[in-house]
Order: structure tokens, then C-alpha cells, then sequence
């Protein structure tokens, strides 16, 4: 790989994903003109933190910055996984920006990730770690990775602006390849779970979250049940806030989810009346989640619209066989991560709409990537 000429790639469009399959690949990729017109150019604190954390997670890798941050050269080595490891995930990003990558990337270690990271849990930029807990690593059991090694345990919440969160991820190598999947059907849905948290603010915030949405959900269905999470002291955080993680289980196993969050500006602004309406009620947040649960159960398909990137990304990893899934309207991450699996994986996917349901069908023959990782170890 040395001799191998970089990939040359340009601005800081998908910066995150770019750097994950050019390292399950084994590609060297440099980027070129980050933010180069910006009035304050180069990386941005939580993508240096990620470069950092592929940093701790593998080995015999390059990775140069030139100095206004607007240029990087990476040369992908093997990934080691590691136990007990931490990364201070910090305030710019939410803990799931970063579990992602971790999640792809423990699968072809060469041994099981264990990792602590600290920072923000649930924000309305990135998948909140509720929704990686109770959907994202279900989703991995349809390629053949097995649910016992699986483990994200939330010791603390975060909520922005100061963050102070603390989750545990545990996430096992496999020991070659994943498995094809043919996951289209995407059943009735049977029952909702969720989870209200507060973080340093009155208990009855999560309660009536859950009395305001469960009235737009008991219109639909029975079987609906929120649990609350109620945090002070040291678990609760820095900072202030509240919200709600929902998840609506299919009668064929799909789990679909939304998250909503509020964070109040400062801790010290709490009590200030003049600040409440700026933020959204609980009774307000709770309707808004359970709307948009029901928005994403009526596009169809067998994840979520959030989750549509990873499941192609993992369908295109796969064995030379096909894999088969169904989903709903392709979002924009979705179809740009389509195009960067085809620059990186080589892997075309086959793309059917059906008018009828909305739903579009997806068909690709997988790369067949290996944990070589493994092997060499």
C-alpha cells in the first residue's frame, strides 16, 4: 500500500463516513479545500476529535494536517479495537456522531472494542445513544452479528451546552464477514417503547412528556409504554434539559425511531421566567416526538430515515451475495452515501420504487470486505 497514489477528494461534505470506508478499505485518502472559504477554514473541533479517536483505535496508520486545517492526508493501517479504552468525545458533537464510525469499525477489529465516552448524549444534532441502545444495534443482528457482545450502558447524561455525559460501548470483531441480508418486510407496528430523560431539572418535566404523547399514540394502539429517566448530581450532567426517545417495534422485528430533545442555553438562566417560552414544553415536545414517530412509520420501510445510511453501508460490506432491503424515501445523507459506497466499495445498488407504498427496494451484491485484522493477529 505504500506505492498506492492517495484518493484525492475535496471540502467537508461526509468527512465522518469518507474517513470510515476509507479505513475499512484500506484506502489512503487525502482532502483537499476544507472549508477553505470559510471565514474560519479547516476541521472543525469534533472532526479532529474523530481523527483522534481512529488515532486510539488503530495502528500502523498516518494521519497529516497541514496547519490551517484545510488539507489531510490519511493513510488507513489495521484496526486494533482495544479494552478499557476512553475518548473525551467534547461539547461541538453528540456522543452518536462519534458511535457510528465505532460501531463499523469494532466489527473489523482485530480484537472487541470496549470504549468510555464522555460528552453529550442527547441533542438535536445526532441520533441520541437511547435510539443506538434500543434500534441502531438491533440492526446489526440482520447481518449476523450476534447480540451477546453488544453493549452501550448510559452511566451519565449530557445535555449541550456543557455536555457531561458517560456511556459505555462494547461492541465484539466478527470473525470474517457479515452476513447478506433480505430484510424488506417491514410488518404492522405492535407496540412503541421509549425513554423520557431529565437532566438537572424537575422530574415532572419527563411525566408530562409522556402524558402528551401517549394521548396522539393511544389513538392508534394499546401496547405504548415510555419509561423515564430522571437525572441529578453527577449523573445528570452539566447542563440543563429534557426530551424523549421513541421507538415503534413492527410485528417482523423492524424498530424505527425518532429522538427530541430541549437544552436550556445556561444552568444559571434556569430560573429565569423571561426564558421559559423560549424553550418548547414538555407537553409540546411530547407531541412533536410522537408525531414524528408516526411520520417515519408511514413512510415505510424497515429502518428510519436516520438510519438508512448505515444500513446501506452494511449491506455493500457484505459477502459477494445479494442483499435485499426496503426502505422509505431516500433522504439526501442516504443517496450521497450511495455514491461515496460506489467510489470506495465499487458496490452499485439496484434501485425499484414502488408506487404503490412509497417505499423504494434496494439490491446489491457486497464487497465481501474481511476482517483481516483478525487474521493477521
Amino acid at each position: 500500500m505504500g506505492r498506492e497514489k492517495a484518493r484525492r477528494l475535496s471540502g467537508s461534505r461526509h468527512f465522518r463516513q469518507r474517513l470510515v470506508l476509507a479505513t475499512l478499505t484500506s484506502t489512503a485518502i487525502t482532502i483537499e479545500d476544507i472549508r477553505s472559504g470559510d471565514a474560519a477554514p479547516g476541521l472543525r473541533p469534533h472532526e479532529v476529535s474523530l481523527l483522534r479517536l481512529l488515532d486510539k483505535i488503530s495502528d500502523h496508520h498516518s494521519i497529516d494536517l497541514n496547519e490551517t486545517g484545510t488539507k489531510l492526508r490519511y493513510r488507513p493501517g489495521v484496526i486494533l479495537g482495544g479494552r478499557n479504552l476512553e475518548h473525551d468525545c467534547g461539547v461541538h458533537r453528540g456522543i452518536g456522531y462519534f458511535l457510528e464510525p465505532l460501531i463499523l469499525l469494532g466489527l473489523f477489529a482485530r480484537v472487541p472494542l470496549s470504549i468510555q465516552l464522555k460528552g453529550i448524549t442527547n441533542d438535536t444534532k445526532d441520533p441520541s445513544v437511547d435510539t443506538f441502545r434500543m434500534a441502531t444495534l438491533h440492526m446489526l443482528k440482520h447481518f449476523g452479528v450476534p447480540m451477546e457482545g453488544l453493549e452501550l450502558k448510559i452511566n451519565s447524561r449530557g445535555s449541550p451546552p456543557l455536555g457531561g455525559g458517560d456511556v459505555f460501548l462494547r461492541v465484539p470483531n466478527i470473525n470474517s464477514t457479515l452476513t447478506a441480508a433480505n430484510w424488506i418486510d417491514e410488518g404492522m407496528v405492535k407496540r412503541i417503547r421509549g425513554i423520557s430523560f431529565t437532566t438537572r431539572v424537575s422530574a415532572q418535566m419527563e411525566r408530562r412528556i409522556v402524558h402528551s404523547a401517549r394521548g396522539i399514540f393511544n389513538r392508534f394502539i394499546p401496547d405504548v409504554h415510555i419509561f423515564t429517566d430522571h437525572r441529578t448530581g453527577p449523573s445528570g450532567g452539566k447542563s440543563a434539559g429534557y426530551g424523549v426517545s421513541l421507538v415503534a417495534e413492527t410485528t417482523t422485528g423492524c424498530l424505527i425511531s425518532i429522538d427530541a430533545a430541549v437544552s436550556y442555553p445556561n444552568v444559571d438562566e434556569i430560573n429565569e421566567e423571561s426564558e421559559m417560552p423560549e424553550l418548547m414544553s414538555p407537553e409540546d415536545l411530547g407531541v412533536k416526538a410522537a408525531s414524528m414517530l408516526l411520520e417515519e412509520v408511514a413512510q415505510g420501510g424497515v429502518v428510519d430515515s436516520a438510519h438508512q445510511g448505515l444500513l446501506f453501508i452494511l449491506c455493500a460490506l457484505c459477502p459477494p451475495d445479494v442483499s435485499k432491503v426496503c426502505v422509505g424515501q431516500l433522504t439526501p445523507y442516504a443517496i450521497e452515501t450511495l455514491r461515496n459506497i460506489k467510489d470506495f466499495l465499487d458496490v452499485k445498488f439496484i434501485i425499484k420504487p414502488d408506487p404503490n407504498s412509497n417505499t423504494v427496494t434496494l439490491k446489491c451484491v457486497g464487497a465481501g470486505v474481511k476482517n483481516l485484522a483478525r487474521k493477521m493477529s
